[in-house]
């Protein structure tokens, strides 16, 4: 897979291929431990590092980092009740309801109260079919996709396409383009000094993405709609070294921050994003120069539609092929696909950033969870997951002091960086 990166992003092979990679204990039948090497391994080679470098029990915490995120001592709840496998009449959903406008869809589709509990989520899905329940949830505004079997997992037309889509974008004859950093990223330590990223992402993928952006060295402003709050550990696991503030994206202080930013990372879905007046090809033309980087859960030809890497997993057969037992749905053992996105788009961008200051130009850079997921799937497997081998956590763990909270969270994948502390969500301005 690193070899197919490689040549996507344009990176020499004058060292020969990738080297092999070494055991990242993330035990499953699909070879998820070899992707997320690979994906850090992208980073590695986007700032002229050997992926040989990237230590594998680092990457194992890194991908895992929810479960070793403590806030004053205490591990938060990170799955509502609302979000897991259930049965139906004749197979099983999966539904996300982490967000409260989500797990309100949820009850909504299969007519329940507003205060019903988990138990009253499962008496109704185990009356309706997969088909029934899926169409109701996502009527109402919910989330929940039918677990596929595995012979479903059929990907060979997507993994046909590039993992990493990349394009130059065309602009008004004329244009002026921003400065290039280029002169004080040489002089700096670190890789991206000098580069401005805007974040306009959520959840996972998104932020893990600006997070390694940030590592490299980029002043990172993440944005978020007043409306909608981010879960506190879900921010402060992904959070590093990035500002964080409120605006609305129909203000017109946004298309000033745009104005003066070099990268923007986009994480909303196609639609919404269309409709806040973002569409990434516009943007791109707009402001020359600007790099733009867009994710989304299943790919720009499904605009409406809203996912999470549980989601994906279920819907592409991911699921069922990690069973335990062949009949109950399983899961990956880490939230792979959202993790290694964000750091292949982050190897992107990194990519991009050199390119411009030697071409030029506006460029625009995506991919998505379900074409990440599709690339897992054409992976060699294992007809056992194995067991994963046990080691000390402690040396890939930090601390920081968060507004007076004792955070602690997994350290960079990428060896040799450190990240800066998370600010608390929201407790900044919106400005460079």
């Amino acid at each position: 897979m690193l070899d197919r990166v490689r040549d996507e992003l344009g990176f020499s092979r004058e060292h020969g291929s990738s080297p092999e990679h070494p055991a990242v204990p993330l035990p499953s039948h699909l070879a998820t431990g070899e992707l997320a090497w690979a994906s850090v391994g992208a980073v590695a080679l986007a700032i002229g590092r050997s992926p040989a470098s990237v230590d594998p029990e680092r990457v194992a915490t890194a991908y895992r980092s929810d479960r070793f995120l403590t806030i004053d001592g205490a591990a938060p709840p990170v799955w509502s009740p609302f979000s897991g496998f259930w049965r139906t009449s004749d197979g099983w959903v999966r539904t996300h309801g982490n967000y409260p406008h989500h797990a309100a869809g949820l009850r909504k589709g299969l007519n329940l109260r507003d205060d019903a509990d988990a138990s009253s989520v499962r008496d109704a899905l185990a009356e309706l079919s997969t088909a029934e329940s899926v169409s109701s949830i996502t009527a109402a505004g919910g989330l929940a996709v039918p677990v596929a079997p595995e012979d479903a997992a059929t990907d060979e037309t997507l993994r046909e396409r590039p993992l990493l889509e990349i394009s130059r974008v065309d602009v008004p004859a004329g244009a002026s383009s921003r400065p290039s950093a280029a002169a004080a990223r040489h002089q700096a330590p670190l890789p991206l000094h000098g580069i401005r990223v805007l974040d306009l992402t959520r959840v996972i993928a998104g932020p893990v993405c600006s997070r390694t952006l940030a590592l490299l060295g980029a002043d990172v402003l993440r944005i978020d709609p007043p409306h909608l709050p981010e879960p506190e550990w879900q921010h402060l696991d992904t959070g590093h070294g990035k500002r964080s503030a409120l605006l609305d994206a129909h203000s017109s202080r946004l298309q000033e921050l745009l104005a003066d930013t070099d990268v923007v990372v986009l994480g909303y879905r196609p639609a919404a994003l269309e409709r806040l007046g973002l569409r990434p090809v516009d943007l791109a033309r707009r402001y020359p120069g600007l790099i733009v980087a867009q994710l989304s859960a299943w790919g720009t030809e499904h605009p409406d539609r809203a996912g999470f890497d549980s989601l994906v997993q279920a819907a592409s057969g991911i699921s069922l092929i990690e069973s335990p037992d062949g009949e109950t749905p399983g899961a990956l053992p880490a939230q792979a696909l959202d993790h290694s996105a964000g750091y292949l788009l982050a190897a992107a961008v990194t990519s991009l950033v050199r390119r411009r200051s030697r071409e030029g130009g506006s460029w625009y850079v995506s991919t998505s969870l379900r074409r990440v997921a599709a690339e897992l799937l054409g992976m060699p497997r294992r007809t056992e997951p194995g067991a994963g081998a046990e080691f000390d956590t402690g040396p890939h763990l930090a601390r920081f002091d968060v507004g007076g909270k004792v955070l602690v969270t997994a350290r960079p994948a990428l060896p040799g960086y450190e990240f800066g502390a998370p600010h608390a969500w929201a407790s900044d301005q919106p400005v460079w």
